[in-house]
């Protein structure tokens, strides 16, 4: 690092944060500090998420550096085969309440950090803090760190407080920890309504403005969730409006320190997306496409199934419940699968090979030294390229609909709790929750094709890494960034 003191450093996540429409809203005039750091620092138009392409998934990305192979968060909605019951984060409140609504928040709240997020990869906020680095965090699905949090729930509504009451078990996070009320590591006036979507925006604001008001943090990360809820109901061209509110937040976190300008002179930024959006136009009811199998439903004793089905928006898992049975039904799942209107890709594994089916045909591939891909690795391949759109020229493998199509999927293929088969989704087509909601004449995510997969990713204030920058962005890149910044080891 240069000499002089280390700047502080944001870390804003602008949930579905979409290139083309920050391009739009910084033309437009709506978002002025964003179009501030876009001018002083890089702006990467095609940082491509995870696969699937949903929030637990990228934010445990986010916060880990490594892909759901190591981290071990599938999906938003996956079945948990040690414990015989799906796990559901969220994807609807309908969802919620069908699995039980205080079943799935004590997942989201608890669970996705303290039991299914790896102990054996440490997030931003354990790194920080094995190196005494004060570090805090606004509501953010990944918020594990060293420092002991107890409920407080002070700032629940009235209305809300039966729910928020059945929250008593501390846990574990950075120094400094705001979560929609339940968890706030001193008093600072904000409220969030219980996370409510509309005002999280409006309370990270608040509470970044008074972190950075009283000096409490080395990194703080932020979370802008509400551009991703807008742009489910509004669809993401409308993003403009969502984009200009995550806007006015990071404006008041910096008018704290004196304005942008004097803001910038001692902090270092990263604004992100952890994936983007497309429209939806038509709906998918998985669990109906396959009627003629036994599917567990969310209410039933396992025993009584063949498959779980895991929908989780433009993306799905489909589990086998008899391992016995695997080698047997899944390749009857795949044929019932692809003749499904709206399902676009279907990926397995088969004797030490990813396969996957799609319009184009069937393609294997394994890690090996045929071809290499934008990010360098090396992979092998047989069958038929047109299966994820692979061009491979001079020994370069590409897709221009799929980024990263190899490694994503290879990743998510390989979660220790990831399903047999991870199906994506046609082009504006989404996956029924099993709340019955799917997002028509809005957007959603999920899928492995480019517009659900490259977001943006903006960096101001940073010193380059020794090594540069990559020719191909992942938001897996963000953690070493931070990690060099505070000159600790990735």
């Amino acid at each position: 690092m240069s000499a002089g003191p280390r700047k502080k450093l944001i870390l804003a996540v602008i949930d579905a944060l979409k290139p083309e429409m920050l391009d739009r809203a910084i033309e437009h005039g709506r978002a002025p500090v964003l179009a501030k750091l876009v001018e002083r620092g890089t702006y990467v138009r095609d940082c491509v998420s995870t696969f699937p392409s949903v929030t637990p998934v990228a934010a445990a990305t986010i916060a880990t550096g490594v892909a759901s192979d190591r981290h071990q968060v599938p999906s938003m909605n996956w079945y948990h085969r040690g414990e015989e019951r799906y796990v559901e984060y969220g994807s609807s409140f309908e969802a919620s309440r069908t699995f039980g609504l205080m079943s799935s928040l004590r997942d989201l709240v608890y669970n996705l950090n303290l039991a299914h997020l790896s102990r054996a990869e440490r997030t931003l906020f354990e790194h920080l803090g094995d190196a005494g680095i004060p570090s805090a965090c606004t509501t953010y699905m990944i918020y594990r760190g060293r420092r002991r949090h107890e409920v407080t729930g002070e700032a629940v509504p009235k209305r809300l407080a039966s729910i928020a009451g059945q929250f008593r078990y501390p846990v574990w996070g950075p120094d400094e920890l705001f979560y929609a009320d339940l968890f706030a590591s001193r008093p600072t006036g904000c409220r969030s309504n219980f996370g409510m979507p509309g005002l999280r925006d409006q309370h990270t604001g608040c509470v970044g403005s008074y972190l950075v008001e009283h000096d409490l943090f080395d990194f703080l990360l932020v979370s802008l969730p509400d551009n991703d809820s807008y742009s489910h109901r509004r669809g993401p061209y409308a993003q403009v409006t969502s984009i200009s509110s995550a806007d006015r937040a990071l404006e008041r976190i910096m008018h704290a320190a004196g304005g942008p300008e004097a803001f910038l002179e001692d902090h270092a930024v990263i604004v992100m997306s952890d994936h983007s959006q497309v429209a939806v136009e038509r709906r998918v009811n998985l669990a109906e496409a396959l009627e003629s199998w036994q599917v567990l439903r969310p209410d039933a004793d396992p025993s009584g199934a063949e498959i779980a089905v895991c929908p989780a928006q433009r993306s799905g898992q489909i589990y086998v419940l008899d391992p016995a049975a695997r080698r047997r039904l899944v390749p009857r799942l795949v044929r019932d699968l692809r003749r499904v209107e709206g399902v676009d890709l279907v990926a397995r594994l088969a004797r030490g090979q990813a396969v996957v089916a799609g319009g184009g045909g069937e393609l294997r591939f394994s890690p090996g030294s045929e071809v290499v891909d934008a990010r360098g690795q090396g992979w092998d391949v047989e069958g038929d390229l047109a299966a994820l759109d692979l061009t491979a020229d001079d020994g370069r493998v590409t897709s221009h609909a799929y980024p990263l199509a190899l490694g994503r999927l290879w990743a998510a293929l390989h979660c220790p709790r990831g399903g047999d088969l991870l199906i994506s989704a046609s082009p504006g087509a989404e996956f029924v929750d099993w709340g019955g909601i799917a997002h028509v004449g809005g957007g959603s995510h999920g899928s492995l094709a480019r517009g659900d997969s490259l977001g943006a990713l903006v960096m101001c204030g940073l010193e380059t890494p020794p090594e540069g920058y990559p020719d191909q962005w992942t938001i897996g890149d963000v953690t070493p960034l931070v990690l060099h910044h505070f000159s600790l080891p990735s």
